[in-house]
């Protein structure tokens, strides 16, 4: 008599019926925290050669020369910020998106799930923005014809307020406009991209269950990322004004695409930096979040409901 294969489980235990376990809010709140430090500290020197592209339209040699000219100790400049904003945005990314799906499913019990998913990725996404002045700040330290006039995260907070307290919240508008929409796309996408890949024996390869969620979050990621990256370059470019008059992202675009030789290609130069980032990026908060779940839970996340 042949013993039947097992594919797509965690323990031998997974021949037998397993009661589909709730998630916690909580615990998803702390996954996705966890990710984003994983995230931030691998992949930050990328990110900060594509900011240099977005505002100023270097090549990436350009960019990398900038970078080595200015030295080792300014390489993690402005790393601080992001990784604040970057906890918390990727912390509410999927515990609020958690927490919106049982409030909906809660409130409204005939509503199906294609439905009440959509609408909780959105609101997860728009709830990001409240950490726009992290991000605002991020775009200073990151230029560098600031390297001069502030001196770290507090100090630019600091300079910030003597400004006015709009200040903190240029480029909303963008980041709003990228966040709900990209939430959507990814939640509703990463479980339809994992099941495309092909069925493996994860109990003799166990990383292959990981390396499957790290594929799946890479190309999804990469590909939402590179959609929306113009969104990215009129953000960059209105968040690296400091005082004067606020631009509408209608003529921060007009502004980009006027410098740029009123090119779409230009438009999107930095993109390959930022499809290469994005694809190791989302691949590391993909799999690093599985498998905190996997360890906060004992179980994988196709065995989880929410």
């Amino acid at each position: 008599m042949s013993v039947p294969r097992l594919t797509n489980s965690s323990s031998p235990a997974s021949v037998l019926p397993k009661t589909p376990a709730k998630t916690d809010s909580k615990l998803e709140f702390f996954c996705g925290s966890c990710a984003a430090v994983i995230n931030i500290c691998c992949t930050f020197p990328l990110n900060k050669i594509m900011f240099r592209q977005q505002l100023l339209g270097l090549t990436t040699t350009q960019a990398v020369r900038q970078l080595k000219q200015e030295g080792l100790f300014n390489l993690y400049r402005g790393v601080v910020p992001i990784l604040c904003q970057r906890t918390v945005t990727m912390s509410i990314m999927f515990g609020m998106y958690d927490k919106y799906k049982k409030i909906l499913k809660q409130s409204y019990p005939s509503m199906p799930v294609y439905v009440y998913r959509p609408i909780a990725a959105m609101l997860a996404g728009s709830t990001e923005a409240m950490l726009t002045p992290l991000e605002r700040v991020q775009s200073l330290l990151q230029d560098r014809r600031y390297d001069r006039r502030f001196h770290g995260t507090v100090h630019a907070f600091r300079e910030l307020k003597g400004y006015s307290m709009r200040e903190y919240w240029r480029g909303v508008m963008p980041i709003l406009i990228r966040n709900g929409p990209s939430n959507v796309v990814f939640f509703g996408l990463r479980q339809p991209f994992k099941d495309m890949m092909p069925v493996v024996d994860t109990i003799r390869n166990p990383m292959l269950y990981y390396l499957e969620h790290f594929l799946s979050g890479a190309i999804l990621g990469a590909s939402i990322s590179t959609i929306f990256y113009p969104v990215n370059v009129i953000k960059t470019k209105m968040q690296s004004r400091l005082g004067g008059k606020f631009l509408t992202c209608r003529e921060a675009f007009f502004l980009v695409f006027n410098e740029r030789g009123r090119s779409w290609r230009n438009m999107f130069r930095g993109v390959n930096m930022n499809f290469t980032r994005s694809l190791v990026s989302w691949g590391i908060v993909n799999a690093s979040y599985e498998a905190l779940r996997k360890l906060v839970y004992g179980r994988s996340g196709e065995e989880l409901t929410s």
